[in-house]
């Protein structure tokens, strides 16, 4: 699903955007957008860094101070990644209670103390973090799985997520014709959500022969219960 990237970067450059956008996607991506613009003289106006995959194990590809993100090897008809964000650690929290006990701790230590590092006072006595600090709050993690036939291999990249979302094209009955295009069951989705022991499983990618959305809920329901549609524009909370 590409069509809509070459409209999407056009209409950045006339909302005036200026910053670099990345990329990622399957090898030939870079050929196919720059000669859209290059027959349609479109003028995008800001930079696009564009990263190919062609793996087929799961990588890395982004990583800053929060996040990482990973590939997730898909079975479609042609090569397709899924992705996997997961945050980092979060730092833990002050307690400030039990700091204000110690004139000596400056605020300028607490980024120590949220890092997990002991206090030394002056007189060699070690405040233990554990006293001034509290756990931190539990890091999310969402997987994205696009376009795929069912496909077990993915459930150790995806173990213990907070949400997935799966496709989910046809119901059971419709099994084969899912394998032959490519794509998943409602059943076949909810069996990944379990064996992966996922928090939340969310379908989508339904095929428009089935006009009451419900009845993949109530497909996946009778393997996994936490299964539920997207809304538009809905916010999901994740943890």
């Amino acid at each position: 699903h590409c069509f809509g990237l070459p409209g999407l970067i056009a209409s950045f450059r006339l909302l005036g955007r200026e910053t670099p956008l990345h990329i990622y996607g399957p090898k030939g991506i870079k050929e196919m957008l720059e000669t859209i613009f290059r027959i349609t003289e479109t003028h995008k106006g800001f930079e696009l860094v564009y990263h190919e995959l062609e793996s087929k194990k799961s990588v890395k590809i982004f990583e800053d101070s929060r996040i990482e993100v990973f590939t997730i090897p898909l079975n479609h008809r042609i090569y397709c990644n899924g992705y996997l964000f997961r945050e980092k650690e979060k730092d833990r929290h002050l307690n400030m209670k039990e700091i204000a006990k110690y004139p000596e701790i400056e605020t300028c230590d607490y980024h120590n103390l949220k890092l997990g590092k002991d206090f030394i006072l002056s007189d060699g006595y070690v405040l233990k973090n554990e006293v001034l600090t509290t756990e931190p709050s539990k890091s999310v993690s969402y997987a994205f799985c696009s376009d795929t036939r069912y496909h077990e291999s993915i459930l150790p990249i995806i173990e213990n997520v907070d949400v997935l979302y799966h496709e989910a094209t046809f119901l059971h009955e419709l099994k084969d014709m899912a394998d032959y295009t490519g794509h998943t069951t409602a059943l076949e989705a909810a069996r990944i959500a379990r064996k992966a022991n996922v928090g939340k499983l969310i379908l989508g990618h339904f095929s428009n022969r089935y006009h009451d959305l419900n009845v993949f809920t109530d497909e996946a329901r009778e393997v996994f219960a936490n299964t539920f549609l997207p809304k538009a524009l809905e916010a999901v909370k994740i943890g």
